[in-house]
């Protein structure tokens, strides 16, 4: 079957990444929850594996959630002495096939697009049918425009 991948954007998107978080599952699962409580939704997710008595764990938002975050992310620092690290003004460029599941290498064809596009990529999400990466605004034109060449048929 041959694939026809998608390509879209979603702009104006914020990275937040929580360093030092205690590597029970129960403190990140409370984070989500307060996080959703605030009212804000949350998109890429990617938690690092445990090194030690700590974790990291990455997440986007929009950029207009920000000043909820930054306050959440202040008592996290007081409390737990989570550091964030926070990078707004991103564009999320997805990779979509319902095919794709049964793709083997397609990461690598978009990986590769995106290297040659010369793209800062800050966070990469996949699931069984899409594959999405976060740039910076100012490389979202060059990784899309790679991404759509190189799937053109």
């Amino acid at each position: 079957m041959a694939l026809s991948p998608k390509v879209t954007t979603e702009n104006d998107i914020t990275l937040v990444t929580l360093q030092n978080c205690p590597p029970e599952l129960n403190f990140i699962a409370d984070v989500f929850k307060k996080i959703g409580e605030l009212g804000v939704n949350v998109d890429m997710i990617s938690l690092t594996p445990s090194q030690g008595s700590n974790t990291s764990v990455s997440f986007t938002i929009a950029d207009a959630d920000l000043d909820k975050i930054l306050s959440f992310t202040s008592e996290l620092r007081d409390v737990v002495k989570v550091k964030a690290i926070v990078s707004s003004g991103n564009c999320k460029v997805s990779v979509y096939d319902p095919n794709m599941v049964n793709a083997p290498g397609l990461a690598a064809q978009v990986f590769s697009a995106a290297a040659c596009a010369g793209a800062d990529i800050r966070i990469i999400t996949t699931s069984e049918v899409d594959i999405s990466l976060l740039v910076t605004t100012a490389d979202s034109p060059e990784t899309v425009k790679a991404l759509q060449e190189k799937f053109s048929n």
